[in-house]
């Protein structure tokens, strides 16, 4: 795999990574605390946006110190337009946490061992499904062609589909799990299992919890492929990665009381998809230049979130 990642910018990476997870850990929500305030929500959004920027910025210096302006530029763009891919297709999978606490009423106390296992969880798999995907791109360079095709498929998809309606407990993986695993019908606090007369049963917070590592999956297949369409480099196409999931804990406080109000947003991931899959299609007959589909994503976020407060103000009047 060609890659600008050395093991001095690998180890580099590792030591920021277990650091912010520490502080996420340890500093962002201490056990017991009922629930972020959206002014909290918002500083640590701000936060992590503004680490994965200066990350950026030092990831920069050092090309430029090593193999000059050019690559320097080149990857750094690379890494800010898959940083924004992530970070934007993130919010399909708050969306879909929000979900599943409100249908299994889990209290906001709760919800935090679910959500450190869950980012935990997303970073194992993903890094693990980022390298799989690196070694496919490298073995078999029309996977691209694959990818590009499915990304398309997804957009459309995302973009016809109407609210799905069937409740959530009568949905084939809920019922199944259900069946196969001794669990009781009350949470107890943030236990995962819980023990009824010397028998162990899972409570339904491990039920959520499965639920929430496969969502995150599911969501991997569209954004690892996307991130590829940007560059196939997988120190690059981890590190943004990686860095859009360590901030999804604050983005989830911030975003849960306002998701509502986000009713387009849906459309606007479809679109980004649906260019991102035409853009690997044609990569062999025309190379959309990184600058370009930065400045596309972009747009296409602005425009959707300037057309969702038109909506909701227009909806308000009447």
């Amino acid at each position: 795999m060609n890659s600008v990642g050395n093991p001095w910018l690998w180890g580099s990476f590792a030591v920021i990574v277990a650091i912010m997870l520490a502080v996420d850990l340890l500093l962002q929500g201490k056990r017991g605390q009922q629930t972020m305030s959206m002014k909290s929500a918002a500083c640590w959004s701000l936060v992590w946006v503004s680490l994965a920027l200066l990350f950026n910025a030092g990831f920069w210096w050092y090309l430029n110190g090593t193999l000059g302006r050019e690559v320097a530029d080149q990857q750094a763009l690379a890494f800010l337009t898959g940083y924004l891919i992530e970070k934007a297709l993130a919010v399909d999978n708050v969306f879909v946490w929000l979900m599943l606490f409100s249908y299994f009423a889990v209290p906001a106390s709760l919800q935090r061992r679910v959500l450190v296992y869950g980012v935990l969880g997303a970073i194992v798999l993903r890094t693990l499904m980022i390298f799989g995907g690196s070694w496919l791109v490298t073995q078999f360079h029309w996977i691209l062609y694959v990818f590009g095709a499915f990304l398309l498929f997804t957009g459309v998809k995302m973009a016809l589909a109407k609210e799905d309606d069937a409740v959530m407990g009568e949905k084939p993986l809920v019922r199944w799990l259900r069946k196969h695993l001794r669990m009781t019908d009350e949470l107890d606090g943030e236990k995962f299992f819980t023990y009824r007369n010397g028998v162990r049963f899972a409570t339904p917070l491990l039920l959520v919890l499965i639920l929430v590592e496969l969502s995150d999956v599911i969501f991997a297949v569209d954004s690892i492929p996307a991130i590829f369409a940007v560059t196939t480099d997988p120190f690059i196409v981890l590190t943004s990665n990686l860095f859009a999931i360590l901030g999804l804990r604050a983005m989830y406080f911030l975003l849960a009381n306002v998701a509502e109000k986000f009713s387009l947003l849906k459309y606007g991931l479809a679109v980004i998809l649906v260019f991102i899959g035409a853009k690997m299609l044609m990569m062999d007959i025309y190379h959309i230049p990184v600058a370009v589909s930065l400045g596309v994503v972009g747009g296409i976020l602005a425009v959707t979130l300037l057309l969702n407060v038109w909506v909701n103000k227009r909806a308000a009047r009447t």
